[in-house]
């Protein structure tokens, strides 16, 4: 989530190699989704690539791949999560955890597979569920359940909270098309762990995506004083100022509690010159 288009040359230097892009992208924000690997697990000497951009403090937040959770539906992938976990090792502490995208067909009846599968998971690693079928939020019991069995492995449940897109009809194409593709997911914002991860999807007007997420830095803010270590993730649909916008969620949270680290002066996009 750090090659966009839309941010090359405008946030990011332009050109710029894609071997120094992340790096770039860490002077903005101190944490990244990595949702290439759910497509394919990338090559070692890309993962190194990633650790050499970014410091030790960096987070990834990287998802398993989609043979494990949605075609092999967490069975019978126990090789394919050997080998992922071997590519990804040497991201050592920026692999901040380890995220388990199901898909909206798993259901509170497939809780003993997903539980079974998380107790094989090594210990070495910290890992985020995100559910989608709607009974986990609808359902009382099933979300007993569902926190539950994450607790049994110390695992954290990872909300996606896309109520401010459906709050209202679409207005861009990037709009339309998010509304066609994401899930309308209710809004949850309970904590299992020391460090809960949200995954906020705003709107392209950037008022309405700031007025979606106060709830967030309220929640936000009284996590920091519990002494939790939270990652926010903060999306639009087109994503075209989505750095900007994080450090704007940032400063929002910073204003309720300013012993809070503000981020790094972001790359220039432009050599700097003498005059």
């Amino acid at each position: 989530m750090w090659t966009l288009k839309s941010w090359q040359g405008r946030l990011l230097p332009h050109p710029l190699p894609p071997g120094e892009r992340l790096r770039s992208y860490a002077t903005w924000c101190n944490a990244v989704e990595g949702n290439t690997t759910f497509y394919a697990t990338p090559a070692r000497s890309t993962v190194e690539s990633w650790a050499r951009q970014t410091a030790p403090d960096f987070r990834l937040v990287v998802k398993l791949p989609r043979s494990i959770t949605h075609e092999g539906r967490l069975t019978g992938v126990d090789e394919e999560v050997r080998s992922f976990l071997e590519t990804i090792e040497p991201l050592g502490p920026r692999a901040h955890a380890l995220w388990i995208q199901l898909p909206g067909s798993f259901a509170p009846t497939d809780l003993g597979t997903l539980a079974g599968f998380l107790h094989r998971l090594p210990r070495s690693h910290r890992y985020a569920v995100e559910v989608r079928h709607r009974a986990f939020f609808d359902d009382a019991r099933s979300a007993r359940l569902l926190e539950g069995v994450l607790a049994g492995v110390g695992a954290e449940w990872v909300p996606f909270d896309t109520t401010t897109l459906f709050r209202s009809p679409p207005t861009s194409d990037s709009e339309r098309e998010a509304w066609a593709k994401k899930p309308r997911m209710p809004l949850r914002s309970v904590a299992l762990t020391d460090r809960p991860i949200v995954r906020y999807l705003g709107r392209d007007d950037t008022a309405s995506t700031i007025e979606g997420w106060r709830h967030w830095v309220g929640t936000v803010t009284g996590w920091l004083r519990e002494g939790r270590s939270p990652t926010v993730f903060i999306h639009t649909p087109d994503n075209a100022d989505a750095p900007t916008l994080a450090r704007r969620f940032h400063d929002d949270v910073r204003v309720l509690l300013p012993e809070v680290e503000p981020l790094p002066e972001p790359m220039p996009t432009e050599p700097l010159t003498l005059f």
